[in-house]
């Protein structure tokens, strides 16, 4: 400690701290996230629309937008259980942060391989 005094090292040292998990933050901030959505109603179906709807409004107020911070891989099933067992397969090799599952007692059935 030469050149830099004690206190200028931990003044240093603390700035760098207290900067760290800004830019940390920053960094992490830039990833896009990935959400994948199965539903287990038609692509056409009012009510699914709805749901999506609904979610994606619900995304948009906590500061998440489609295509720039969030990428959301939906998969419609319209019931069909051997369908839902291959979307789910997909979209678990889509590696998403996380996967919403939207449905009835199927979506449980198709996912545990029941």
């Amino acid at each position: 400690m030469s050149s830099m005094g004690r206190r200028e090292f931990i003044t240093l040292l603390g700035g760098a701290a207290v900067a760290w998990p800004i830019a940390a933050r920053a960094r992490q901030g830039e990833r896009v996230r990935r959400v994948g959505v199965l539903i287990s109603l038609a692509a056409d179906d009012p009510q699914s629309q709805r749901r999506m709807t609904a979610f994606v409004q619900g995304l948009q107020e906590l500061g998440w937008t489609d295509g720039r911070n969030i990428r959301i891989d939906t998969r419609w099933t319209a019931g069909d259980t051997d369908r839902m067992r291959r979307q789910a397969a997909e979209l678990v090799a889509l590696a998403p942060d996380v996967i919403l599952a939207s449905g009835g007692t199927g979506v449980g059935r198709a996912s545990s391989g029941a």
